[in-house]
């Protein structure tokens, strides 16, 4: 990413990051009882909390340590209770306002008022925030049956197991790691799809680990493939990339494979190469000049983005990740303004698409809007 794209992104984040914490600090300073003793402590226990996202990202990218691990998962829960109190606290201001105008609420009682507002804020965030690390904790298998109406020869069925934004490193590590694994090895799949954003962003925290080498690839016929997500420029890609090709896992950039039967697999650059590494990927219509469409054709592409594209080229399958499917409510709401398919499966002409949640997370270890899956797909090819 050029130097001022990043310091443009970065000022408009720490700007939002600084005012959200600012408000809920505000509230509740006022809300506790008014000694300087409690306010005090109040102030203290306040900024430290809020400083430990930031101050884990710092640490993280200069030297990987427990330490670095420990604040971006409190960092991580910090930003759960931003979301959470902000919208809490803005619709108890809200409901406040109302209260007073209609005289419900005197000006007397508003004190009572705010003070109770924020504890009902703290505990239901945090009930918010613990049912959905429970949640995150309870991966699913999401299964669907679909058909493509061509030949693959021999091959009349096909058994995919994908995955995608798994985001290995200070917070998805070792358990989360063995778990997916067992569960790949349980489903038995013909061939593993991994849908980018395999490491969550600074290397340093897989490496230390070497976290990548928990996952035990199950004996498939047909192999693993992988693409790149965002993630994976994000920590730089000249690091993260190798890393996971190390491991035995091939990743197509831009590049078709012929799988048995003449299934022909397209692996699309994430886009954000462009963003981070001035690396332009190529266009699907000059990917489909080497393309038999009389034969079936899936597409991996991280970002689920331009749909159509694909659909006039003649993609028979496009699988994608990236959204989360909002990870956290009511974020789920906004991917779904942002993309045309956030979550879930669609048709667009001959074209199906399908959209994970992912099976790791970022920030937060919190899914209090979608669930953790890994995807298994059937595909029956009908054609003759």
């Amino acid at each position: 990413m050029r130097n001022h794209q990043f310091l443009i992104f970065f000022t408009v984040v720490l700007t939002i990051y600084s005012l959200t914490n600012l408000y809920i600090f505000l509230k509740g300073y006022h809300a506790i009882t008014t000694t300087k003793e409690n306010r005090i402590l109040y102030t203290v226990i306040f900024i430290l909390s809020a400083a430990t996202f930031i101050a884990g990202k710092i640490l993280e990218a200069r030297h990987s340590s427990v330490l670095s691990d420990i604040l971006n998962i409190i960092g991580g829960f910090w930003l759960g209770f931003m979301l959470y109190g902000f919208l809490l606290l803005f619709i108890s201001d809200i409901a406040g306002l109302i209260l007073r105008i209609t005289g419900i609420v005197s000006s007397q009682n508003i004190l009572i008022y705010r003070k109770w507002a924020f504890i009902g804020t703290l505990v239901l965030s945090g009930s918010l925030i613990i049912g959905g690390f429970i949640n995150a904790l309870l991966p699913v298998v999401r299964k669907y049956e679909i058909s493509i109406s061509k030949s693959a020869g021999e091959v009349k069925n096909l058994r995919i197991a994908a995955v995608s934004d798994i985001h290995l490193g200070s917070i998805i590590r070792k358990r989360s790691m063995r778990k997916l694994s067992k569960i790949l090895n349980e489903l038995k799949p013909d061939i593993i799809f991994l849908l980018g954003d395999i490491v969550d962003g600074e290397l340093g925290p897989v490496i230390r680990g070497d976290l990548l080498e928990y996952f035990t690839i199950p004996e498939t016929t047909d192999g693993l493939y992988a693409i790149t997500g965002n993630h994976e420029f994000i920590g730089g890609a000249d690091k993260t990339i190798p890393y996971i090709e190390s491991k035995g896992i091939r990743i197509l950039k831009d590049e078709i494979v012929n799988l048995p039967g003449g299934i022909q697999l397209i692996g699309r650059l994430d886009r954000d190469a462009t963003r981070f590494y001035s690396k332009e990927r190529l266009s699907l219509e000059d990917l489909f000049k080497n393309i038999d469409k009389t034969r079936p054709v899936i597409l991996l592409d991280h970002q689920p983005l331009h749909l159509g594209v694909s659909e006039k080229n003649g993609v028979d399958l496009q699988l994608s990740g990236h959204t989360h499917n909002g990870q956290m409510w009511p974020l789920n709401y906004i991917t779904r303004r942002i993309y045309e398919l956030s979550y879930g499966y669609l048709k667009k002409g001959n074209t199906q698409f399908i959209v994970s949640s992912g099976y790791g997370l970022w920030g937060p270890r919190i899914r209090s809007g979608s669930r953790s899956e890994i995807l298994l797909i059937n595909i029956s090819f009908t054609g003759k």
